[in-house]
Order: structure tokens, then C-alpha cells, then sequence
């Protein structure tokens, strides 16, 4: 079950982010680290009303941030749609523990599902350059890779944009 998270659900939240960092720079990707993703994000998040949470037998084992703010990190990218009626797609995560069983693609279905049903014209996310999984993972939904963007606090590598038309 997919549900709009709550500040109760932000301690769990950030354990599943804190293993899936873990699990990423053990196999030498460095893409989160004690920066990012940070709890002050999350509660802006739920602040926002954009945070989601995926449970199984009442466990939360991941979440999604559906966003309509645009990041002026993202402002230089020559993206395929106008800069408006666009959705973001941050901080998806899913437990180490609980990967590999299609809850990713759960969540992202999701994400689409709302896109589709509020007339979103595009999904944008980014994605670690260092990262060939997640590359992968967008690629097949059909996401266009744009250009690249950086932030300095989590890595000197950039980051890879996506856009998905729908």
C-alpha cells in the first residue's frame, strides 16, 4: 500500500535511506552520504504534501517524493516539455533488504499514475552518473536522458536528467 507519509514515519524513512546509502557506497557508489538525503528534507517534504511511503504487512520499506517545485539546480537543462504542468521525482528508495522484488517499479508506476490522472505533461528526475542501476531502471520506463547536473555536497561526479512525456 502506497500512502502519503507523516512526521511519525520520518525516523523509519531515513533508516531505509541511511542502509540504502550503505548499500550503494559498498558497491562504490557514492550517491547519498550523511548530507543528503537529510531528515530537514524529508520534513519539507511532508511540509509540502509530496512524500509518499510504500508498506508491506504494515512496514514502511520505501518512499517517493512527488514534486512540483522545479530545483534551480535543474533550471540549465534543455528539458522536452515546457517548464510547466511538470511533476519531480526525488528520494526514491527502497530497503536494500526488500530490493530486487519490483517495489521500485511500484512506486514509480505510482508516480506515473498520479502524473497521468492530475494532466501532468511530464515526470523529470535525476539520477547519479555513477549509478548504471538506477540508469538502467529509468531508461527502460522510456526516460530520456537530458543533460547533466551537479551538487557538490554529494559528489564531484554529475548527476544524469530525465524526462518522461505522457
Amino acid at each position: 500500500m502506497i500512502r502519503k507519509a507523516t512526521y511519525k514515519d520520518i525516523d523509519c524513512i531515513l533508516q531505509i535511506t541511511k542502509a540504502c546509502a550503505a548499500f550503494m557506497i559498498d558497491k562504490g557508489v557514492f550517491q547519498w552520504n550523511e548530507h543528503y538525503p537529510s531528515k530537514l528534507a524529508f520534513n519539507n517534504d511532508i511540509l509540502r504534501n509530496e512524500l509518499y511511503v510504500l508498506e508491506n504487512e504494515s512496514n514502511i520499506i520505501g518512499c517517493i517524493v512527488i514534486s512540483t517545485f522545479m530545483d534551480e539546480e535543474y533550471i540549465p537543462i534543455n528539458w522536452l516539455t515546457p517548464n510547466k504542468n511538470n511533476i519531480y521525482i526525488h528520494r526514491l528508495a527502497v530497503h536494500p533488504n526488500q530490493q530486487g522484488k519490483g517495489y521500485a517499479q511500484i512506486l514509480m508506476d505510482f508516480a506515473e499514475a498520479f502524473a497521468k490522472n492530475n494532466d501532468y505533461k511530464s515526470i523529470r528526475l535525476d539520477t547519479f552518473s555513477q549509478n548504471k542501476r538506477n540508469q538502467t531502471f529509468y531508461e527502460l520506463r522510456n526516460y530520456k536522458r537530458l543533460g547533466d547536473i551537479y551538487f557538490p555536497l554529494q559528489s564531484k561526479h554529475p548527476f544524469y536528467c530525465y524526462e518522461l512525456i505522457l
